[in-house]
């Protein structure tokens, strides 16, 4: 069985030299604190004692490192050796990460299991993250000798998977004249598939590049995003918006359904690509993905069915794993995503939850004994939580041809006892533009998704105004009147409390009413259900319509029966005339995707009309 270590450290090696190596001078948990350092650089990766644990530098003072340890640090001792690597903490990028899943610092927990036959990970394994003996099918394009390419040019493309093509890029820090592009064929991540000249000085690439983790991927231009990020949450896509390229924070107490949602968009939202990382929450919400995820499939435009695994990559730092690595493991999952940006797809990643990283970073700062902020969290949290938002965005991709990529952010943040006022949920709503914020008492009420519709909001609306109005001119309107409907119902249950629900005006009964009809029917969805999981945006587009303009006629025909001689008209009237049409609101929910479009929007368009007669039906009767 191949050995999943790391070569031991017992003795100097003759091709090392000592300046190479510190020693350790003090260990307090994942901190070490090494002498001897004199040269290293700011978040340098070395290797600490003689099991190899991976560490990154994190302070430097004279000749002494503070190291981050990645791994458990028992048994580390004083005199141990540090062993400088000389480059930082950087990702393996290349064909080959889609369906894998990593942990914090990218190995892969495929390999480490099947290698180690342990449950658990080996410390100081050393595995590389990438399979280097896989054959991929190689296509060049249509490029070839004396070319002259430069950072971020695509020379090739690799069958990845039958979802996915993986577009071979050159490193954003390279350029020169093509002497030497591989022929079509199948290659390893180990074979040279490229070879530069620049300056006299030749350089071979193969389709394997590494990239520091902290470093953002260079990109030609930041654009502002147009298009929506589609969920299939009704909620979401009609009162909250976000954008492919946006920032969006989901904070909930426990048993909210923050997981559920985050899953949720893996599955169904329209993105190319979804990197899901699972920082610091609990290891069976990671095994429920990686059970369900290559069960799910998704319908292609073609209609072939295919795995939604197969556009999924799982970036794992579990609870039980070590607190250091959360947050290398929020670093690895944006760079990752930025990768597959930089081929001009639009990435989503979920980050659950950037508490748990938060409370990381408040361990790592109290060991160094740095001076607590709010809560015990580091003064530097906010700097922290918005370098990594700002790595989203809609970009124009470096290098030719020209293309666009995205990288949307979905935070997931747990604040203690549900309390919006921790300093994590603050920072992070200070940062992102879509604030989908879930309720307790309506999670309790089995009401999901648990958005709150009153305080949730999103920034996005009037970028978006362009797409709505080319999709539906009339949406922006209807919404606008479906959130005054929601608002004036809260404002009305306080009068309802105090005189009851007969002493109110017949308006103010349809109100009630047609916001009844938007909670329960409208923004509730059951996500165990074939026709509700997931609702395509022309189906939500067509549910509010229909249920504001049955506000709308309702209204009118109370209005115009009251300045009328004949029968007055009031809402336990209409319900009791219109029942039938009021039990085909309600069901509109059940109508399933899958009979397409054409067929939905028939049913719904028959309803809208069926609404239109009855109404006037109803007044005519009695005048």
């Amino acid at each position: 069985m191949p050995s999943v270590y790391g070569a031991r450290l017992t003795t100097f090696e003759d091709s090392e030299k000592e300046s190479e190596y510190g020693y350790v001078r003090k260990v307090s948990g994942p901190v070490v604190v090494a002498d001897g350092m004199a040269g290293a650089a700011m978040y340098e990766l070395v290797r600490v004692g003689h099991d190899n644990l991976i560490g990154e530098i994190i302070r430097l003072e004279g000749d002494s490192a503070t190291i981050q340890v990645y791994e458990e640090t028992a048994g580390l001792m004083v005199n141990d050796p540090v062993l400088r690597t000389h480059k930082p903490l950087s990702v393996e990028l290349g064909p080959g990460i889609l369906g894998n899943i990593f942990d914090g610092i990218q190995r892969p927990l495929k390999t480490i299991a099947k290698r180690s036959g342990d449950v658990y990970i080996p410390r100081g394994v050393s595995v590389p993250a990438l399979d280097k003996d896989t054959l991929w099918e190689f296509q060049p394009k249509k490029i070839g000798e004396g070319d002259l390419v430069t950072g971020g040019d695509l020379y090739a493309t690799v069958f990845e998977n039958s979802l996915m093509q993986h577009h071979v890029a050159l490193p954003p820090d390279a350029m020169g004249k093509i002497t030497y592009v591989a022929p079509p064929g199948q290659y390893s991540l180990k074979d040279t598939v490229l070879e530069l000249e620049f300056q006299g000085v030749k350089k071979q690439f193969t389709m394997l590049q590494t990239w520091p983790v902290r470093t953002p991927r260079p990109v030609a231009s930041k654009l502002a995003a147009d298009t929506p990020l589609l969920t299939g949450q009704r909620v979401l896509d009609a009162l909250f918006p976000s954008v492919l390229g946006g920032t969006c924070a989901i904070p909930g107490a426990f048993g909210c359904g923050k997981t559920v949602i985050s899953q949720a968009l893996s599955k169904y939202s329209n993105s190319d690509t979804v990197v899901y990382v699972g920082c610091g929450e609990r290891g069976n919400e990671m095994a429920e993905v990686l059970m369900d995820f290559p069960q799910l499939t998704m319908t292609l435009p073609d209609g072939r069915e295919e795995s939604v695994m197969k556009r999924t990559t799982l970036v794992a730092n579990t609870s039980n794993m070590p607190v250091a690595a959360r947050e290398a493991s929020i670093y690895t999952g944006i760079t990752i995503a930025e990768y597959f940006r930089d081929m001009g797809y639009n990435v989503s990643m979920m980050a659950d939850s950037t508490s748990r990283w938060a409370e990381a970073l408040r361990e790592i700062s109290g060991r160094l004994a740095e001076m607590p902020a709010d809560s015990g969290y580091p003064a530097y949290l906010a700097a922290r939580l918005a370098s990594f938002y700002e790595r989203a965005g809609k970009v124009k991709c470096l290098g030719s041809p020209e293309r666009n990529g995205s990288v949307t952010i979905v935070g997931a943040v747990s604040p203690p006892g549900g309390d919006f006022s921790d300093p994590v949920t603050s920072a992070t709503l200070s940062i992102v533009q879509v604030f989908w914020g879930l309720d307790k008492k309506l999670a309790q009420r089995k009401h999901f998704p648990s958005v709150n519709w009153l305080i949730s909001y999103s920034k996005y609306s009037t970028a978006l105004e362009s797409f709505y109005d080319q999709f539906d001119p009339d949406f922006i309107n209807i919404r606008t009147k479906a959130r005054e409907v929601l608002q004036r119902e809260d404002d009305l249950n306080e009068i309802v409390q105090l005189v009851g629900k007969d002493a109110l005006a017949e308006s103010d009964k349809i109100t009630l009413e047609t916001a009844k009809l938007l909670r329960e029917d409208y923004l509730a969805q059951n996500a165990f259900t074939p026709y509700d999981k997931f609702c395509p945006f022309y189906k939500s587009v067509w549910m509010m319509r229909n249920i504001i303009h049955f506000y709308n006629l309702a209204n009118q025909s109370v209005e115009r029966a009251a300045g009328m001689d004949g029968q007055k008209i009031t809402y336990s009237l209409i319900k009791h005339r219109l029942g039938d049409l009021f039990y085909r609101l309600v069901s509109q929910k059940f109508e399933d995707p899958a009979e397409g479009e054409a067929a939905l929007v028939a049913k719904f368009s028959k309803l809208h009309e069926d609404l239109t007669a009855g109404f006037r039906a109803l007044e005519d009767e009695t005048r």
